[in-house]
């Protein structure tokens, strides 16, 4: 996940290398930023999801979710057709796609997982390769917005007697800037996918198991957060570093039951059932804590690698499943990003589940 002033700035890189003025600078800018506006049709879909079937609600989640279809290839090739048959400018086109583009790789690199091929596979997958904190993505973009920002300026005469050297600098070195700019950014957006193939290598050698590359994440600049299934009753997760490799290790419990829960591994059953049938289903690696309470069940699902990241960008969600043990009914609260908890609306899952494997 980049954030959407970094995607402005790489727009506004590649509006500028192809010698683009005006409106067409800036239509090249807005389509750099155009998938991340797909914030007003996800809250359009929160305020009427309630009202909608279980099965509406996950379909329509697809299409106006974010990070969903507008985050698609499909989406950016629609738009690039809209363009061209719009402008039939092919220069503008090919602008138009690669800001497309360089968005949805440079999110796709990063740490949120994204459905692709929506709607001809509905799989998530990602690279996660680059922290979303990264300096050089979320600081070498502000050069190109700067450059931007004062050539606008002076054409609107503002600015005058301000910043003449640095403009004549830019003026006189624009083509190799440009180029040098571009060449760091994909080297970078490049190399980051192949080194962590050979950290993910390497861990998976020194652990004897198969660690997953998508399932590793960025925790922070040169580190990964890895999981892998240990034995039936718990995972191990890995921290590394590119320099260090595995530097702490620990195990976690898949499923613990506190209380009196005789049927702990059946709700734990339930839940897992019961969240697979929802989205946008961000858990990889489940854990279950059961507890039992004057006649009802509460199962605390969250992700294995939670506890040890900080600023996570993806697996803070926690879910609180609350059964009643007589009448097998159940609610369901969420908390998401450390914000308080909040109950979820019943077509979230698909109550019919918990009857079936009653």
């Amino acid at each position: 996940m980049v954030n959407t002033i970094s995607h402005l700035g790489v727009g506004l890189l590649i509006a500028l290398a192809l010698g683009f003025k005006g409106k067409k600078r800036w239509t090249i800018a807005f389509l750099s930023i155009l998938p991340d506006l797909d914030f007003i049709p996800h809250m359009i879909f929160f305020a009427v999801s309630g009202i909608l079937s279980h099965t509406a609600r996950n379909q329509l989640f697809y299409v106006m979710g974010h990070r969903e279809f507008m985050h698609s290839l499909l989406f950016i090739s629609l738009v690039t057709l809209f363009l061209w048959f719009r402008t039939k400018d092919r220069l503008l086109t090919a602008g138009g796609f690669a800001a497309l583009i360089v968005h949805f790789y440079m999110d796709y690199v990063t740490s949120w997982k994204m459905r692709p091929l929506y709607p001809f596979n509905t799989d998530s997958s990602i690279l996660g390769a680059i922290y979303f904190f990264d300096p050089l993505l979320n600081l070498l973009p502000l050069l190109p917005l700067f450059i931007a920002l004062v050539d606008e300026m002076k054409n609107r005469g503002k600015w005058q007697g301000k910043f003449n050297g640095f403009c004549a600098y830019v003026k006189r070195n624009d083509d190799k800037l440009y180029a040098a700019l571009i060449f760091v950014l994909t080297l970078w957006l490049a190399v980051a996918p192949i080194a962590k193939v050979l950290v993910v290598q390497h861990i998976s050698e020194a652990e004897g198991a198969e660690i997953s590359y998508q399932n590793s994440y960025p925790a922070s600049t040169g580190s990964f957060l890895s999981a892998y299934s240990f034995n039936d009753t718990h995972y191990r997760v890995l921290e590394t570093t590119y320099w260090g490799g595995i530097e702490r290790s620990t195990f976690v419990e898949k499923i613990s039951v506190s209380g009196d829960v005789p049927d702990g591994s059946l709700y734990a059953a339930k839940t897992d059932k019961l969240y697979r049938s929802g989205v946008p289903r961000d858990i990889d690696y489940p854990v279950y804590n059961v507890s039992g309470n004057n006649g009802s069940v509460t199962v605390v699902l969250n992700d294995a690698r939670n506890p040890y990241v900080r600023y996570w960008a993806y697996f803070e969600t926690v879910y609180r499943f609350v059964f009643d043990e007589e009448n097998g009914e159940y609610e369901v609260y969420a908390s998401v990003h450390g914000e308080e908890e909040e109950k979820l609306a019943d077509n979230w899952f698909e109550r019919e589940i918990v009857k079936l494997i009653s």
